[in-house]
């Protein structure tokens, strides 16, 4: 045994109405956590109870994955968002998985944003503020789910909030340290052997192959697995498989 463990997290419940983009009842036989959508870049009432009762009958942590409001363009679209507004509409997504987790008997036990949001709030200090704000206002404490060195983590740490590290074997990073945009060529890994080794390396080592070349340091606690790609289900998979086979253990994080 290697004494190493991670997470797996997967963004799931990203439909609306009769559509569903995500494979939300084969990725949770697969993950440790999941991040639920909560109705704002994806996600209705009848897709956050269905995911929250599989989630709970299989033991998979709930998470509510926060985004700015845009349904249309699937939460990635900058905005700009007044930091009351934000805070507001954060804890409103909180509560709104709330009672879906509580009636599966489970509960929302962290938050992540999603999307253009995550990438907003790892350089700016105010919409990193307000999604802190939105978490102490829905009460609980929860951790915080995001890019390490963050902003976000930097502004729930003083507010007493904790944070978990994150990290992804299928998106490109820069040599600081922080994801290559989704617009620019290269920024997603789509080779699925290359995605399993990243999932290792970052497990085992701590490190991820930036674009440049250059190992990068990239301790996370936590591994996102993307459930909107093509083969998603089967990647999940093999990634776990691989990662148990070298002797790290999959566990939600404390």
């Amino acid at each position: 045994m290697t004494g190493a463990s991670i997470d797996l997290n997967a963004d799931l419940g990203e439909g609306f109405g009769r559509w569903r983009l995500t494979d939300d009842e084969q990725l949770l036989s697969v993950v440790t956590s999941a991040n639920v959508a909560c109705g704002f870049h994806a996600g209705d009432a009848v897709t956050m109870r269905r995911v929250c009762a599989l989630a709970a009958e299989r033991g998979v942590r709930i998470g509510a994955q926060v985004s700015y409001r845009d349904l249309a363009g699937f939460g990635r679209r900058a905005m700009d968002v007044p930091p009351d507004e934000l805070a507001a509409e954060v804890a409103y997504q909180i509560g709104a998985l709330e009672v879906f987790a509580r009636a599966a008997g489970s509960r929302v036990s962290y938050v992540k944003p999603h999307g253009a949001l995550y990438n907003r709030v790892v350089h700016d200090e105010g919409q990193a503020g307000a999604v802190v704000e939105g978490v102490v206002l829905a009460g609980g404490g929860l951790p915080v789910l995001g890019l390490p060195g963050s902003r976000l983590h930097a502004c729930a740490r003083d507010a007493g909030l904790p944070v978990v590290p994150e990290a992804f074997a299928d998106r490109a990073y820069t040599a600081e340290g922080t994801l290559v945009p989704r617009g620019r060529e290269g920024a997603v890994v789509h080779d699925p052997e290359a995605v399993v080794e990243r999932s290792l390396s970052l497990a085992l080592r701590g490190t991820v192959t930036a674009r440049s070349g250059e190992a990068v340091s990239v301790r996370a606690r936590s591994l996102c697995l993307h459930g909107d790609t093509p083969g998603s289900v089967e990647l999940a998979r093999r990634v776990r498989a691989r990662l148990e086979a070298e002797g790290v253990r999959v566990e939600a994080f404390a």
